[in-house]
């Protein structure tokens, strides 16, 4: 699959993807899984890379859960320093690419407060540029990030800042941790499963999914461009016959 092949008047939006098989990647080679996490981050910048050649304005990554703390303590501490120093190596090249980059997931502990001030200046450094968006799901999980919305809208309703008969599924939405991203249109998942491991549960609800047997290090643009293929040749109805 080329770029050339995709209609670019019918690209989806929002692209979510669940980078998976990093393990099994390394597992496959004699590899320790570490390898599979630093062999991803070339993946996901080849994504990223074909995510602008074709246009896209919207993209998530999965890249730590709330459930990955659950993981044994070496890898963990592998994935807090590796991110850390991913933020050092590459956030000059995703702002000299135009790329605006916003993390979503709980900031507070566990989290190493010096990723998390990576992560600001991060944010802040990118914040002017609208090329694409590039969302990092980190210490993030959909049912926290509706917990943490229901519960700011709890407060407000308490102090008597919002009426509980005026709250609606736009009030929740607004309440999300980027409220600014449009749903997911596509979300892809690597390595051959098929579930969405509480991955981005409010927004994709309508989303097309695509799973693809490729594990997450051999995945890159072309695989991308893949997934966007097979989107197209989805009818979306909505509800609608």
């Amino acid at each position: 699959m080329t770029q050339p092949d995709l209609d670019r008047s019918r690209l989806p939006e929002h692209v979510g993807i669940i980078m998976d098989g990093n393990g099994r990647w390394a597992g496959q080679r004699g590899l320790p899984r570490n390898a599979g996490h630093e062999h991803g981050e070339i993946a996901l910048f080849d994504t990223v890379e074909g995510a602008l050649e074709i246009g896209l304005r919207w993209l998530t990554v999965y890249a730590f859960s709330t459930e990955n703390w659950k993981r044994p303590p070496g890898e963990v501490r592998f994935l807090m320093n590796f991110n850390r120093d991913l933020l050092l190596r590459r956030a000059d090249d995703l702002d000299e690419r135009q790329v605006r980059v916003r993390f979503i997931g709980r900031r507070g502990r566990p989290m190493p407060r010096r990723l998390v001030e990576m992560m600001e200046d991060t944010e802040r450094r990118t914040a002017r540029h609208g090329r694409m968006t590039l969302q990092i799901a980190f210490n993030y999980g959909g049912r926290a990030e509706l917990v943490d919305a229901a519960r700011q809208l709890a407060v407000e309703a308490a102090e008597g800042r919002l009426r509980p008969d005026r709250i609606s599924a736009k009030s929740l939405q607004a309440r999300l941790y980027e409220p600014e991203a449009p749903d997911v249109d596509l979300l892809v998942r690597t390595s051959g499963e098929q579930r969405l491991s509480n991955f981005l549960l409010w927004e994709a609800a309508y989303a097309e999914l695509v799973f693809t047997e490729t594990l997450w290090p051999d995945f890159d643009r072309h695989t991308l461009f893949a997934a966007v293929a097979e989107y197209q040749r989805r009818a979306r109805r909505f509800g609608r016959v």
